[in-house]
């Protein structure tokens, strides 16, 4: 074989997200873009602040010399600076840049954190519904990914992670606002969750980190706020980007931040740094990191994407579907009307809805809906949703 075992197995059981956006590939060319609802990749439809495109001008016609060479592989002074400043006012800590990474990412810098932290068989707590790929990146770098429950209302179950966690757990990771649930952990969540890792932490003679994944962290609705995870949980890292608060997927432009409460966090910085270099990222994109460095405090328009929430869940529960109102993020969870999702799935596809099935994110029987798709295109899905829910004889359809 010209692959590997491991990677032929972890093909033959990819990603549902990436499977169903193929699937609407094949639909598109049948029925035609228009007419085809596509619900499966969190691919944000809007474009980035104007002051990112007056940036970028600015710099392409008002070139730095040497912009475009090599950095620290920490990233500019400057940017780690900039993100340090917003960091220490929200959580009232003394951030500075030496606490600061730049990356490739937030999937870039989650990989960066594992290879740092993880020795063989270490284990990392995801809460579920989890985010698929946390699987495929503890076991790039040898760690055992073990999965624990939320409770109705996705948040953690204290009791239950508490008998999962044990002397081998190195990292829980965390993700609020979350994907794909749209729910945003408390401070007084983040707090008892603080509390209990640090319990363990002392009963087993050794840290746990708490990885916290945040690239929604500015998209939140109806006032809600996202609380510092600093300010809630001393052994705290956090991994995220800009693909979602200023729409640069395509960028791959992130960061990483170590609590200053952290013991021989500046060792863990280093290790940070190695990590960076020898997994081949060598430093974050340099026009990237320079253009972020003025846009810490900016984000892309909120209420558009609440907009498009709230026409979507109004529609779908009075249709009779069960959905816990997401705080935040992009995506729509509603409870599967069948028990297999998957079967639900494929009942939606052939009214060219196209959905990602529960189980892709470790709960089956539900399936997650993203909603940073164009307005016309969720308006012109509502018939579709409604003779979907006659056909499955739903009391409210």
């Amino acid at each position: 074989m010209v692959i590997s075992d491991k990677i032929a197995s972890s093909l033959g059981n990819g990603s549902f997200i990436r499977k169903m956006f193929e699937e609407g590939d094949r639909l598109r060319k049948i029925h035609g873009p228009e007419n085809v609802f596509d619900f499966t990749l969190g691919n944000p439809s809007v474009e980035p602040p104007e002051k990112f495109k007056e940036l970028l001008k600015e710099f392409a016609l008002n070139p730095i010399p040497g912009m475009h060479r090599y950095m620290s592989n920490a990233g500019y002074p400057e940017t780690r600076a900039a993100v340090a400043e917003v960091l220490a006012e929200q959580s009232g800590l003394p951030f500075e840049a030496k606490h600061i990474v730049m990356t490739v990412g937030a999937g870039g810098g989650l990989n960066v954190a594992l290879k740092t932290i993880l020795n063989p068989g270490d284990e990392v707590i995801a809460l579920s519904p989890y985010f698929v790929e946390y699987g495929f990146y503890v076991d790039n770098h040898g760690g055992v990914l073990k999965v624990v429950p939320t409770n109705e209302e996705f948040l953690p179950d204290l009791n239950v992670l508490s008998s999962a966690i044990n002397y081998r757990t190195r990292a829980i990771i965390i993700n609020s606002p979350n994907n794909p649930t749209g729910v945003v952990y408390s401070a007084e969540v983040l707090a008892s969750l603080g509390k209990l890792v640090e319990e363990k932490s002392q009963q087993f003679g050794r840290p746990i980190f708490v990885l916290s994944d945040e690239p929604y962290a500015k998209i939140v609705y109806d006032g809600v706020k996202v609380p510092s995870v600093f300010a809630q949980i001393s052994n705290a890292i956090l991994v995220t980007s800009h693909s979602k608060d200023l729409a640069l997927p395509g960028e791959r432009i992130g960061y990483l931040a170590v609590s200053p409460k952290i013991n021989k966090g500046d060792l863990l910085v280093d290790g940070l740094v190695f990590c960076n270099r020898t997994l081949g990222f060598v430093n974050a994109p340099a026009l990237m990191q320079r253009l972020v460095t003025g846009l810490q405090r900016e984000s892309v328009n909120i209420q558009e994407y609440q907009e498009k929430r709230d026409v979507l869940y109004n529609h779908l529960t009075s249709l009779g579907f069960e959905i816990n109102k997401p705080q935040g993020a992009f995506y729509l969870f509603p409870k599967s009307p069948l028990n297999d999702d998957i079967e639900f799935s494929q009942k939606a596809a052939k009214y060219n809805i196209l959905l990602v099935p529960g189980g892709g994110f470790g709960t089956p029987g539900y399936f997650r809906l993203s909603y940073c798709i164009e307005m016309d295109t969720i308006k012109r899905s509502l018939p579709a949703w409604t003779e979907l829910a006659k056909e499955l004889g739903m009391k409210k359809a």
